[in-house]
């Protein structure tokens, strides 16, 4: 009963908002990618001093906006918090969510939003202060939280404490750098939100090696880029930018060799990237879309290790995020 009433709510406020397809055309028109992305996130998304942004989430974007436009950088980025991004895309302000954002039945189906796919595989942790003196997260007993509103970490902090009997108390912050802020000041003993999330907030600690990652992981955390639900073409744009890039380190295309490939690679390779076939005939792109996508962004696992992975501050493994014949999950529908 809850989740129809919830479902209501959803369809209700987006009719009264008027939501409508088109938004291929109102990118066109506007000469660049509105993308929705976290309000700074190590290896997400995060902006340098010089206004630069990059991370994970912010190369699809990068990607759609190669895809559309044949140029990575036609995108402007709008910092949201979490309470904040959902509302921002239902109404328009964006075109794209790529905001390091789980993958929900409830998102997904009462809000009029769409997830276009899985960018990163992750699971809920607890990062504590190693002066805690404990080892495992079924000692947190009475442990203080602090916890990002409107996150999903909310939710599984109660049930795994529910589950196991245990009590905890907890501080709720708007931006997830005040949720750092209140583990270094002490306002609390422990946050918990996504294992890369933490990984993240340590880096950013006055003492990251004071600190240390539990090793429980008490959820799943799809993560993905997310659009409005009632425009199939941009959805279509959404999913298979991203796909193309897994797809692309599937095949053994990197921007370093999708010039060479493109010419005389065999013929998986040569229809991903436009030069055999005609991929582009429903897709509303150029036949070189994909190709603009590896040449300008990079595959999966060139985003990954740049951002996240071993060229990255994070030091972060593939683990399940690795391609599904190298010990993970990762895996992308043929592009035929």
């Amino acid at each position: 009963m809850k989740l129809l009433k919830t479902i209501i709510v959803g369809v209700l406020f987006l009719a009264a908002l008027g939501v409508k397809a088109g938004t291929l055309e109102d990118v066109r028109e506007r000469g660049f990618v509105s993308c929705g992305v976290s309000d700074g996130l190590t290896g997400f998304s995060q902006k340098n001093d010089k206004g630069v942004w990059s991370g994970l989430d912010v190369d699809v974007c990068r990607a759609v906006a190669a895809a559309v436009f044949s140029d990575a950088d036609k995108v402007a980025y709008k910092p949201l918090t979490a309470k904040e991004r959902f509302v921002a895309l239902q109404s328009n302000e964006v075109d794209l969510l790529s905001r390091n954002t789980t993958w929900t039945l409830t998102r997904d189906v009462a809000m009029g939003l769409k997830f276009a796919g899985i960018n990163y595989y992750d699971g809920q942790g607890f990062l504590v202060s190693q002066e805690l003196g404990v080892s495992s997260a079924f000692e947190l007993d009475g442990a203080s939280f602090c916890v990002q509103a409107g996150s999903t970490s909310e939710v599984g902090i109660e049930i795994f404490f529910n589950n196991n009997n245990m009590t905890y108390k907890r501080r709720i912050f708007d931006k997830s750098s005040d949720v750092r802020d209140g583990l270094d000041k002490g306002m609390c003993d422990v946050i918990s939100s996504d294992q890369s999330q933490l990984y993240s907030f340590r880096t950013g600690l006055m003492n990251p090696e004071s600190f240390v990652v539990l090793p429980e992981v008490i959820s799943k955390e799809p993560l993905g880029p997310v659009v409005r639900q009632g425009d199939d073409t941009w959805f279509n744009i959404v999913r298979w930018s991203l796909v193309a890039m897994i797809e692309a380190e599937f095949l053994g295309i990197t921007s370093l060799n999708v010039d060479i490939l493109r010419k005389s690679g065999e013929l998986g390779q040569k229809r991903l990237l436009g030069s055999e076939g005609e991929l582009s005939t429903n897709s509303s792109l150029s036949a070189d879309w994909a190709y603009n996508i590896i040449k300008q962004v990079g595959n999966y696992s060139e985003s990954f290790e740049r951002n996240v992975g071993s060229e990255s501050t994070l030091k972060i493994a593939r683990g399940l995020n690795a391609q599904w014949n190298a010990g993970g999950i990762l895996y992308s529908p043929p592009i035929l």
